[in-house]
């Protein structure tokens, strides 16, 4: 029968004590050595998506210069998206892929998808348009061209243009990359800022498709 540990000779005890502790440090190392590699990606990663100070301080000239910007654009979008309003850029993104649109016979499916989408009354992603505008988008719909969503679209840039992206402007999202930490107020800093290149956030550039 078996009579529990203290029936065990000293000497295996302390070899099986050992043996734990060994374990637990393999253990630890393994878990370390897979943190450094997961670390390690993501430095990779950020190195290869800069993006120029010179070019970010460009976005605040503009909304049109962010949006167009692909960096500019990503971190336009993650800001929204901490406003759960993202599907004002959405629309506007939308839009502009619409348009870009060759063959003809696929104008009719892509315009209803957007329509249904962002415009219509049960859409997912309803925009915040006036009753005007919703009428004329909706009636363009019964013969769809590349220009049946413009006027939709400009006025969702410009209620972007008034409100959130002056938001923007004023957030972690764009200061953080206009002005990275350690960056000094000095002469040789401000002199050498327009050839200073930076990370962008892992976190913005993380929503760029």
């Amino acid at each position: 029968m078996c009579k529990g540990l203290a029936a065990l000779p000293a000497t295996c005890l302390k070899s099986a004590k050992d043996m734990k502790h060994r374990l637990g440090f393999l253990l630890q190392k393994s878990d370390s050595c897979d943190y450094g590699s997961s670390q390690g990606k993501k430095e990779k990663i950020s190195s290869s998506q800069r993006v120029s100070q010179e070019e970010v301080r460009k976005w605040a000239d503009s909304l049109e210069n962010l949006i167009h910007h692909e960096r500019g654009l990503a971190a336009f979008r993650a800001f929204l998206k901490s406003e759960y309003s993202e599907e004002n850029i959405e629309f506007w993104v939308s839009c502009e892929d619409y348009k870009k649109t060759k063959s003809p016979a696929k104008l009719s499916p892509k315009a209803r998808k957007i329509y249904d989408e962002f415009i219509s009354v049960q859409a997912t992603k309803e925009v915040n348009l006036d009753s005007c505008t919703r009428e004329k988008t909706s009636h363009n719909m019964l013969e769809p061209t590349l220009s049946c969503f413009d006027e939709a679209q400009r006025k969702i840039f410009t209620l972007m243009e008034k409100d959130s992206y002056r938001r923007f402007l004023k957030s972690p999202y764009y200061l953080d990359l206009v002005s990275p930490p350690g960056a000094g107020c000095g002469p040789e800093n401000c002199k050498s800022s327009h050839t200073h290149t930076l990370d962008c956030n892992s976190n913005i550039i993380s929503q760029c498709a």
